[in-house]
């Protein structure tokens, strides 16, 4: 397949727009991590974004749409708190799970009955939804398994030949995929953090927020087949460079010192070393350059990453879980 490169000009778009209308696929930058696009209504195009991924069939996709007014297209029912998390955080990197409308197909849910719904706060990808004239199923424009991509080259890297269309626009502001709030139950419940968090939340809702008790734990549910995850990145190993790595947790200058030792031990065994190191209160930094540092460590053929744990607080927490995931929760603890 003959991948069109396309830019981000209203021009670009419309012919962008014009492939998910007729079936096929587009990656389009969003604020969070550019995403690969297709109609969410079309079962067959849907399926496509599997295929082009290597995507296990039960991981659900997200559907994004242009206007807080096309959640009501997708779900019977819009709550009072539904409402208030739209106008806080929308367009903006916030998912929120709902109970689904017979439209939308099996196939973008994962087989759920329930459908993960937001509106990005990038125009490009707006006016991409806008154009297309229908929802947009979108996760991460990468190959499965491989760190999310934050900038054009990423998606050029994994998925050129791929798929019908990519267009190109610059570096993604956030960095780390949207948070995902499940709003099905009484207590609305996070099952992937982001850089939206918990105590925002509970802010905006007034009312406590859950965090899914599997975040940041070692899951044991990667070999239980019954598990139906209701958020991408649930199930299954996330963001995983071609390199082994360690997290070290514990108090900072330990975990530098640590790491400053097996870096020296790598490297007087022949092992070419990449350190992901951010400085405490650099949580934002660190979202926005973490998939991207990864994507370097590949690029310069590192065998081993070695990186320091953040605290698991707000932002961090988010970070965190991407950290551990892409580590397959290789933690030494010093």
């Amino acid at each position: 397949m003959k991948t069109k490169f396309l830019s981000d000009t209203i021009e670009d778009i419309r012919v962008g727009a014009e492939i998910i209308a007729g079936g096929g696929l587009t990656a389009f930058p969003t604020e969070t991590v550019y995403g690969l696009g297709a109609d969410a209504l079309n079962p067959e195009a849907v399926a496509k974004v599997y295929a082009a991924k290597g995507r296990p069939s039960d991981n659900p996709m997200i559907v994004h749409i242009s206007s807080k007014d096309d959640l009501s297209k997708l779900t019977p029912r819009v709550t009072a708190d539904m409402e208030k998390l739209m106008e806080a955080f929308w367009p903006g990197p916030m998912t929120m799970i709902v109970p689904r409308l017979p439209v939308v197909p099996d196939v973008t849910t994962g087989g759920l009955e329930t459908v993960g719904v937001r509106m990005p706060g990038h125009p490009a990808a707006l006016e991409l939804i806008r154009l297309s004239g229908c929802p947009i199923a979108a996760p991460s424009a990468n190959l499965s398994g491989r760190p999310s991509p934050t900038t054009a080259a990423h998606v050029i890297e994994d998925l050129a030949g791929r798929i019908d269309a990519i267009i190109c626009s610059g570096d993604c502001q956030v960095g780390i995929e949207s948070s995902v709030i499940d709003m099905t139950a009484d207590m609305p419940m996070i099952l992937r953090p982001g850089i939206i968090t918990k105590e925002d939340f509970e802010r905006v809702l007034r009312k406590p927020v859950a965090l899914d008790p599997t975040l940041n734990k070692r899951p044991d549910m990667f070999n239980n087949e019954d598990f139906k995850p209701k958020a991408p990145g649930m199930k299954y190993k996330h963001y995983a460079p071609k390199a082994e790595m360690i997290i070290f947790e514990g108090e900072p200058e330990a975990a530098r010192r640590a790491i400053e030792a097996e870096s020296a031990t790598r490297e007087d065994a022949g092992q070419k070393v990449c350190l992901i190191l951010f400085d405490g209160g650099e949580e934002r930094e660190a979202a926005h350059d973490f998939f991207a540092r990864l994507r370097e460590a590949d690029e310069t053929g590192a065998d081993v990453i070695l990186a320091a744990a953040l605290c698991e607080e707000g932002i961090g927490f988010s970070v965190m879980n991407r950290m551990l995931k892409s580590a397959g929760y290789n933690i030494r603890k010093v």
